[in-house]
Parts: C-alpha cells; sequence; structure tokens
C-alpha cells in the first residue's frame, strides 16, 4: 500500500481511470487540472491531453464521489479558460467547453501499470512528469 493515503479514520486508495472529449486548449488545461486535483486531494498519477479528449488515472478520497471530482475538475477548469482566452469566449459561448459526459473505470480491474501504459500509448513518447499535451 505504497500509495495509501490515510485521513483521520480512513486509509484509503482510490484510483479511477477518466476519460473526457475536449476542444483545443493544451497546456493551460493540463495547469489547471493539476490546481484543481491538488485542491480537492486528488492525485493525478497518469494524464494525457489529446487533441479531441483528456485521460486521467486520478486517485480520489473516498469522502468525495466520481461525480463530484470530474464536476470540479471540468467546471473550475472550464470557468478558468473561458474567463482567460477569449477566443474561447467566442467559440463555446452558450455552449460547454467540456463535453457533458464522461468515461470512468476503477483501477481495481485492471492493474495501475496497465491503465498507465494505455494512457501512455495515446501519445507520442516526450519525458514530461507522466502528464503530457498532445
Amino acid at each position: 500500500m505504497q500509495t495509501a493515503k490515510s485521513g483521520s479514520h480512513t486509509i484509503w486508495d482510490c484510483k479511477y481511470h477518466i476519460v473526457w472529449v475536449i476542444g483545443d486548449v493544451g497546456l493551460r488545461a493540463r495547469e489547471l487540472l493539476r490546481e484543481v486535483s491538488r485542491s480537492h486531494e486528488m492525485s493525478i498519477h497518469a494524464g494525457a491531453i489529446n487533441r479531441d479528449h483528456i485521460h486521467l488515472l486520478l486517485s480520489i478520497p473516498p469522502h468525495l464521489s466520481v461525480s463530484r471530482a470530474v464536476q470540479y475538475l471540468k467546471g473550475k477548469s472550464s470557468h478558468k479558460l473561458l474567463t482567460e482566452y477569449q477566443s474561447l469566449r467566442k467559440r463555446y459561448w452558450g455552449q460547454h467547453l467540456w463535453s457533458r459526459g464522461y468515461w470512468v473505470a476503477t483501477s481495481g480491474n485492471v492493474t495501475d501499470e496497465v491503465w498507465k501504459k494505455y494512457i501512455e500509448d495515446q501519445k507520442p513518447e516526450e519525458p514530461d512528469d507522466n502528464f503530457k499535451v498532445v
């Protein structure tokens, strides 16, 4: 249980592979997703931002539901991106920056190494602390 975290009455290691569709937002989206995850005690173990979707292998504390975690990640990053980039505000006026849905699976069904390899295979190889934009 090297990656296990603890709270006042819990020890936990809850990882999820989450995917959702995106527009062109790149490096800034990566920074924002890192900020949001840290502020809610989530950890990104691997991630890839492709042209049209995002993959994350994410630890979420047990007091936070997966749907709430995705809501935080998508909502807060979308708000910031639309505030910072006028071109996105024009393009997505009256619409959502991120897709409405997402796909999720617990990593207990497959080993963490398999998820990390799958995410790494989604992008060209370049060193960048396991969270890349392609």
